[in-house]
């Protein structure tokens, strides 16, 4: 794992890049943040009834354009187990090469409230200048923990839209659109 950033109040926690080799060996780490996440309110593309195959075959599917080069997974890892994630996916299109999205910014129940979701955002916004990109942008429901995150750590929010997703339990939610200058 190609470490990004070290926190000294958190020792114990390793920030860094998991390669797509590597994290094809851990699909069942990733598909159970994902499920935790879910279980827990998070709206995260899923509903409440996601299944272990479902969360695998998410990561198994984000871990085949890693390695195609087309997006970079980094987590949080206490130890050695992985407690979170997030996902910089550049865009494709020909004449946006500057800019990249956020995605799967996930921390485990038992590892949240010490400042992993924040370094996990540290770290994704030093890996897009490394590779370039000077505008991220991202969506999270609206006045979740999520929301408070990004607008804490200098992120512009420029927009919502009422019922864009579905909370894990079927409930319409608001949708926050959020974006980053770099540099």
């Amino acid at each position: 794992m190609r470490h990004l950033v070290h926190y000294p109040a958190m020792d114990d926690v390793t920030i860094g890049e998991l390669t797509a080799a590597a994290a094809a060996t851990r699909v069942d780490e990733l598909a159970g943040i994902l499920r935790d996440s879910v279980a827990n309110g998070a709206s995260v593309n899923f509903l409440a009834d996601l299944t272990d195959g479902e969360a695998e075959g998410f990561w198994l599917g984000a871990i085949e354009r890693q390695a195609t080069g087309h997006q970079t997974l980094i987590v949080a890892q206490i130890g050695e187990r992985i407690v979170g994630t997030v996902v910089l996916a550049p865009a494709p299109q020909p004449n946006q090469p500057h800019r990249a999205d956020v995605n799967k910014l996930l921390v485990h129940s038992s590892a949240r409230r010490r400042g992993i979701g924040a370094a996990l955002l540290e770290a994704v916004e030093a890996e897009a200048g490394r590779q370039g990109r000077t505008l991220l942008m991202l969506d999270t429901v609206k006045d979740s923990d999520g929301e408070r995150l990004y607008v804490a750590h200098g992120w512009t929010r420029y927009g919502e839209v009422p019922g864009h997703a579905l909370l894990p339990d079927g409930t319409p939610e608001a949708t926050s659109f959020f974006y980053k200058l770099l540099g």
